[in-house]
């Protein structure tokens, strides 16, 4: 069977804390592949754990194709939350960057809110894309969650949380990783 192409799925981008802005990659990417659509949270300043999990939820259950997911810190969380309740089967992978450690690190305290993060499997394909420098998360920590969830882990090096700030807003490479995690899944 061949692999899933773009043009195939239903890619959700999930963003993380205060939404990714005009230079970020996500949105970058959003522009750039026609599939591409954002799921929008109605407080980015102020992320409530069930309220963004039940928005990601009814956002690939009102997708009408096989959905690929792609989420950027505070994003993964809302994925790992929200992955029991995904309709089965509709998500074929995740690329998740940049986790987020509310348990351990400094992050804003808005963010505490999707502790305890969950260590079940995911249900479907995933990466993690971890930096060895990511205020947010030691590389161990990431290592731990990309094991317990059953996802591939990619090491980024030294790129700082993966974001505007660290200087990853076109970010290629991330782009070239992507469609070498979407040449892995298979459509149907």
């Amino acid at each position: 069977m061949a692999p899933m192409r773009t043009s195939e799925c239903d890619i959700l981008i999930v963003p993380g804390l205060t939404n990714s802005g005009p230079d970020h990659w996500q949105s970058r990417w959003q522009h750039k592949l026609s599939t591409a659509r954002r799921v929008e949270q109605d407080d980015w300043e102020r992320p409530g754990r069930d309220a963004w999990t039940a928005r990601l939820v009814d956002a690939v259950a009102a997708a009408r194709r096989p959905v690929v997911l792609v989420a950027h810190s505070l994003g993964v969380l809302t994925v790992a939350h929200a992955a029991a309740s995904l309709p089965p089967g509709k998500v074929r992978g995740a690329f998740l960057v940049a986790l987020p450690d509310v348990e351990e690190s400094s992050v804003p305290a808005v963010e505490e809110a999707f502790a305890p993060i969950p260590r079940e499997p995911l249900p479907f394909p995933s990466i993690l894309v971890a930096s060895r420098s990511d205020p947010y998360c030691a590389y161990h920590r990431a290592e731990d969650f990309a094991y317990a969830w059953g996802s591939a882990l990619a090491d980024a090096g030294d790129a700082g949380h993966l974001n505007t700030a660290s200087g990853h807003g076109p970010w290629p490479e991330g782009l070239m990783r992507f469609a070498g995690f979407m040449g892995k899944l298979q459509p149907a």
